[in-house]
């Protein structure tokens, strides 16, 4: 982690000047003041990525993406090493991320496709109500409908163009928090966007759940381009602060929604679907340089917000604030030794319209996971289905697509079963030699003690959050409620998708089309 926060530094030198030492800064332009100019209420600015991964940023170690902004903000403030999405899928995770509930509470919105109901507290909300100047740019929370929830705009806040429509829709001394939701790194990609920039394919480490071929190399490069694209647009966010003075004040969040678009990570419980790169950064708060290994669900991030700023946590709310993370006082309110994931449907890609329910409990050295209906397809049913081919849960892509090809056919590791094929109803992974969680030990009676102890745990807090998986392990209810369209059978001719694909190689100092090969 020192090496990586060193080469952090390197690549993130324009914007520690940026954020500096605080010397530089005065406590003029919009920011909230008292008349002896004092800072009072802190601005929030959270920087949201869509599909985007731990560890693929240059300070946790990354040596191919090049992540200058959020580099900047860990070094300047906290670099969180165990943050997790409430669910691996997009609308039930920002769901979370703003009512802080998990999603099996949440109604509908524990899906994607979902209504999100404007019952349930919201901080940004609550924030406006006290007085706060609130918007987005871009996605907020979604995919899904909030005016069918009572909302008259995005939970997420009012739409404007960008930042600096917000500021200047704001008034003078009005403190305000601000979403900006950027729609990379989902897919699709262009191909070879990576490549194009210099981006070295031998380099690239390739997650141990996906097959080390050369067109899946330039696929993930392709991916860490747009992980690129959100870290530059966030640094002009940040240049925009301290053009206007408003950084000495304003609480910092940068982070991804769920994991990147790969076979065996979004929509997963798997530590690539959930573990996500989080960087808070607030001047005279937060330290700089602190690595957080304390454990951290999104529901966390409301009741941050609010403490932050003077408000009433509401009894609603399942998170815990993080303040007294940096507070440097001795002891924890909360338990930081673990965290509770889940999931339902994230797409529409089941006969029935049927979900993949799972619950799972992450601590240090253990990942457990229990999959209510081991039966059904955790990928999506292998058919078809509403144009988006075959195992819909996952995104279409040449990863995918090679992994398909390689059905019956394993190499070292079968990755086609680690993809796509059904699961039992437990699975237990050791994470000292299992990072990648490839082997379910559930059966291993070396750990049978601690199998038990993950299952009672995660049956317990089931129990206490009202979850009905605990009490009616088979219910329908997230199966029934919204999208409803009918299912379809269409031609979905893989070969041809995997015969378009042509890879950018440099050789002889040119770059040069190539095929892709299993």
């Amino acid at each position: 982690m020192k090496q990586a926060m060193n080469t952090a530094f390197k690549f993130g030198k324009i914007i520690f000047v940026l954020l500096g030492t605080g010397l530089f800064l005065g406590n003029g332009g919009r920011a909230d003041t008292r008349a002896n100019g004092q800072t009072t209420r802190p601005n929030i600015v959270f920087l949201i990525a869509d599909d985007w991964s731990y560890p693929h940023a240059g300070i946790y170690g990354d040596p191919t993406v090049r992540t200058p902004t959020f580099d900047g903000l860990a070094q300047m403030g906290a670099l969180f090493q165990n943050a997790y999405c409430a669910a691996p899928s997009c609308a039930p995770s920002r769901a979370s991320i703003l009512t802080s509930r998990y999603p099996h509470q949440l109604e509908s919105a524990g899906n994607l496709w979902s209504v999100i109901p404007d019952a349930f507290p919201n901080w940004v909300t609550l924030l406006e109500a006290s007085g706060y100047h609130t918007g987005k740019s871009r996605k907020g929370w979604g995919p899904g409908d909030f005016e069918a929830g009572g909302y008259s705009h995005n939970p997420a806040g009012k739409d404007y163009l960008d930042f600096v429509a917000f500021l200047k829709a704001g008034k003078a001394g009005q403190p305000f928090a601000y979403w900006f939701g950027s729609q990379d790194p989902h897919r699709t990609y262009e191909t070879n966007s990576g490549v194009k920039t210099g981006m070295d394919p031998a380099s690239v480490r390739v997650p141990g759940f996906l097959p080390d071929f050369s067109c899946v190399r330039n696929d993930i490069m392709d991916y860490y381009f747009e992980v690129e694209r959100f870290d530059r647009e966030s640094g002009t966010i940040l240049a925009t602060l301290q053009k206007e003075g408003l950084l000495e004040n304003t609480i910092v969040v940068m982070t991804s929604d769920n994991g990147m678009p790969f076979p065996r990570a979004k929509a997963n419980l798997y530590d690539y679907g959930t573990r996500m790169p989080l960087a808070i950064y607030w001047k005279g708060r937060i330290e700089g340089g602190q690595v957080i290994a304390d454990f951290m669900n999104f529901v966390d991030f409301g009741p941050t917000f609010l403490e932050a700023a003077g408000l009433k946590i509401p009894e609603a709310f399942q998170g815990h604030s993080l303040l007294e993370i940096f507070s440097g006082k001795d002891g924890k309110t909360w338990d930081r030794n673990r965290v509770f994931l889940e999931r339902e449907r994230h797409a529409n890609v089941r006969k029935g319209d049927l979900s993949y329910p799972a619950r799972a409990i992450r601590t240090k050295d253990f990942l457990y996971i229990r999959n209510f209906e081991p039966d059904r397809w955790p990928g999506g049913d292998p058919e078809t289905h509403q144009s988006v081919g075959q195992y819909g849960d996952v995104d279409n892509s040449i990863s995918k697509f090679l992994i398909l090809k390689m059905e019956g056919s394993p190499s070292d590791k079968d990755y086609f079963d680690l993809a796509f094929g059904k699961r039992p109803a437990e699975e237990l992974y050791v994470l000292a030699t299992d990072p990648y969680n490839l082997k379910n030990e559930a059966k291993n009676p070396t750990f049978g003690e601690t199998l038990n102890i993950l299952r009672n745990d995660l049956s317990k807090w089931m129990e206490e959050e009202n979850d009905l998986r605990a009490t009616q392990p088979r219910t329908d209810y997230w199966d029934k409620v919204l999208y409803t369209p009918d299912y379809q059978f269409k031609n979905y001719d893989l070969d041809a998708k995997l015969d378009r694909y042509r890879m950018l190689k440099k050789a002889g100092g040119k770059l040069t089309e190539v095929p892709c090969k299993l």
